[in-house]
């Protein structure tokens, strides 16, 4: 019979898969040029050791609660959020959200560069980018036990109606729902960010809040999926600031923001278009 070490096993690795799958592209090339003094290690190809090991993440079974029931009142608001968001299938919000879905580097560097009004690149900001490659290692595991324990469908399984990712829905269909991992990791970049422009807090937690929301557009997660993930994602953010390494990278990050501030670099993303897309959710 297979043990609850093998099953948390299996599930960390079916967690490190997405995240290579993630930042495969360019994510080793990244490793091999960032400036840091020592090497980052790779737990696997293209991914970069988190700054916490596995035994220093916070547990989501004993942060968030059991995922609602089905016929609950809590499941019932999960489904409401979920019907009234498909009407947004096929409008600039939806192409939003599988934009956001998508956490390749260097792609994913750019989801807050119009939040920070500046770019996020391997070039112009190396720090601040492996802070979010193996800080996205850390929110993306920490979820992993939960998902695996509840097991809870996805909203595109149980309405019939398609995502926002088709070519990701066979994976998704044998992949926890409860919390979502992609908000974990959205929302500790928020949190990160802001400590690294704190005059831009409201633009950048705000765009975090529309990644997360972009889960549910998408149909790929519950709006208690969201929730919980910002939990975890803030675990993640206060357990990091114990650790030297984050806390010096943090440092540099923040340093790179200021050059590139004083250069007048521009957003590496179409902000206007962004913001379009961004107002059509919010007038709903």
């Amino acid at each position: 019979m297979e043990t609850m070490q093998s099953r948390h096993n299996v599930a960390r690795g079916r967690m490190l898969v997405v995240l290579a799958l993630a930042m495969l592209a360019g994510g080793c090339a990244a490793a091999q040029r960032q400036p840091a003094a020592a090497p980052v290690p790779e737990i696997r190809p293209g991914i970069p050791a988190g700054y916490l090991p596995a035994e220093q993440l916070p547990d989501p079974l004993a942060l968030i609660p059991v995922p609602p029931a089905a016929g609950s009142s809590l499941q019932a608001l999960d489904d409401d959020v979920s019907r009234k968001s498909l009407a947004l299938h096929g409008t600039s919000r939806w192409k939003l959200a599988a934009e956001d879905a998508d956490l390749m580097f260097p792609q994913a560097a750019g989801t807050f560069s119009c939040a920070l009004g500046a770019p996020v690149t391997e070039r112009d900001t190396p720090h601040l980018y492996m802070l979010l490659r193996r800080s996205m290692t850390d929110a993306g595991l920490s979820t992993y036990r939960a998902k695996q324990k509840y097991s809870r469908v996805r909203p595109f399984v149980v309405n019939g109606q398609p995502s926002c990712t088709p070519h990701e829905e066979e994976r998704l269909r044998h992949d926890g729902s409860y919390p979502s991992g992609h908000n974990a990791i959205g929302w500790a970049w928020a949190l990160i960010l802001t400590e690294i422009a704190p005059d831009r807090a409201n633009a950048i937690l705000a765009r975090g809040r529309a990644f997360g929301r972009s889960r549910i557009v998408c149909n790929v997660h519950w709006q208690s999926d969201v929730n919980e993930g910002r939990m975890m994602a803030a675990s993640v953010v206060a357990r990091l600031h114990a650790d030297p390494a984050f806390r010096a990278e943090l440092d540099a990050a923040r340093a790179e923001l200021q050059s590139v501030r004083s250069r007048g670099l521009a957003p590496s993303r179409d902000c206007a278009l962004e913001s379009e897309a961004l107002a059509i959710d919010s007038a709903r």
